[in-house]
């Protein structure tokens, strides 16, 4: 799947977003080794610790639909930002988690900008199952 039609995916998914507090969505566009989209948005709750991400909701909801962990071929977030959106901190540590290193991630913008990286290239030296005590059987 192109890159684009990935994000066009994301922008339809943004519109999902339940955002009360901040008016900010944000939707995301994970897709996985069958073909399947997965579409996630942001969620947010008045206590702003149980607020979720577009791009967690959409792997979080791949995992839950029966999809394996790093089972998925790239995944798009899209917001209404000058630059493209990049995930945050938590959702980089979970795409570290349940996604291949090299996984491409699409960075978008509502004015059709793009940036691609990698899913380790969001977080260098990142803390991995393999730190743990022999790592994480998946």
């Amino acid at each position: 799947m192109e890159p684009k039609q990935l994000v066009a995916w994301a922008r339809e998914a943004r519109e999902r977003a339940y955002v009360p507090y901040s008016q900010f969505k944000v939707g995301s566009a994970l897709l996985g080794t069958d073909g399947q989209v997965h579409l996630g948005c942001n969620v947010e709750n008045a206590a702003y610790g149980p607020t979720n991400c577009a791009e967690r909701t959409a792997l979080f909801r791949a995992i839950a639909d029966g999809a394996a962990p790093r089972s998925f071929q790239a995944i798009a977030v899209i917001g209404d930002t000058q630059q493209p959106i990049a995930p945050c901190g938590v959702c980089r540590q979970v795409l570290i988690e349940l996604c291949a290193p090299d996984m491409p991630v699409y960075m978008a913008n509502l004015n059709g900008d793009i940036t691609v990286t990698t899913v380790a290239g969001l977080l260098p030296g990142a803390f991995t199952s393999n730190d743990l005590n022999g790592g994480i059987e998946s």
